[in-house]
């Protein structure tokens, strides 16, 4: 099945806006998962009580609301909450270009691919090569689903990937975890843990070498278990294709040379906000509803 794109964006490289489309760089549906069901084999309903007369409340009748103080929300209504997903960035801002490897795989989170969309094809394989000879990688932001992000974008031979990085407060210390610190190890015990490496040693990843081995055992334990059936996969609507259009790509890097600013440095002051126009409303932690399984079972 063809690659489904999930966003058309662009991605600022100084005064080039490369237009690019966003795909999943991972498939979650992988994942073996298991209905629940009555003990007569048929499905059973999710239901929402309210607690405060404990009648079931349809779907139709929810709205979601944020909690600002104990038990008091503000109500957002369906067409503000997708204005706030609208109001978030189409554009992914480089704002520095560091060492490949500066970054502890530590922090990374989800992972996407970047492809090239209408008429970016050329100022996108000049930033894949320029990247590559360079060495690094950028630092970008991008705002999203009303949730701001710290992402890398880094070049491979096949294109850009770019990585979400979480943000300190989200990755935990393992200083915490209090690790008792012994004595080094004697040299006899360091020679021969340095052999052991050694000899099992090899000089780079190769993920088609690897097996999800119980996930082929339960697999294997549910063929024995079902006849008849077949799995149906669900369609996903795919987002309309846009693309900017770069005018000059020379001129632009060389107009984008005269206003680099190196990270750290003083940025220029902000221009001054008119007079009665309208400020952006400020984004609320919205639950996002639970994404539908991209495969069924159907008798």
């Amino acid at each position: 099945m063809a690659a489904r794109s999930i966003a058309s964006l662009s991605l600022g490289f100084g005064l080039v806006s490369i237009p690019v489309k966003l795909y999943s760089a991972t498939e979650s549906s992988a994942t073996i998962r298991f209905n629940l069901l009555s003990k007569d084999g048929s499905r059973v309903k999710q239901q929402y009580i309210s607690e405060k007369d404990q009648t079931v409340v349809p779907r139709t009748e929810m709205v979601k609301g944020y909690e600002f103080e104990k038990d008091r929300y503000v109500i957002f209504k369906p067409e503000e909450l997708k204005a706030l997903e609208e109001g978030g960035s189409h554009v992914i801002d480089i704002v520095s270009f560091i060492p490949e490897q500066a970054v502890d795989p530590l922090y990374y989170d989800k992972a996407y691919f970047l492809a090239p969309d209408k008429r970016g094809g050329k100022p996108y394989n000049l930033l894949k090569a320029a990247m590559q000879q360079s060495g690094r990688c950028a630092l970008a932001r991008w705002a999203w689903k009303s949730k701001q992000y710290v992402v890398q974008v880094r070049a491979n031979d096949d294109g850009l990937v770019l990585q979400q990085l979480l943000f300190a407060d989200e990755v935990r210390s393992m200083k915490d975890l209090e690790i008792e610190q012994l004595p080094p190890p004697s040299a006899a015990e360091l020679k021969l843990a340095l052999q052991l490496i050694e000899q099992i040693s090899a000089d780079d990843y190769e993920p088609t070498l690897f097996e999800d081995e119980e996930k082929k055992r339960i697999l294997v334990a549910i063929d024995a278990k079902i006849a008849g059936q077949e799995v149906v996969a669900v369609e996903h609507p795919e987002d309309a294709a846009a693309g900017a259009q770069v005018i000059d790509l020379t001129e632009m890097l060389r107009a984008s040379l005269g206003r680099a600013v190196k990270p750290g440095a003083k940025q220029p002051a902000p221009a001054v906000e008119s007079k009665g126009a309208k400020r952006a409303p400020r984004a609320a932690k919205v639950a996002e509803a639970a994404p539908p399984a991209r495969a069924r079972m159907k008798k």
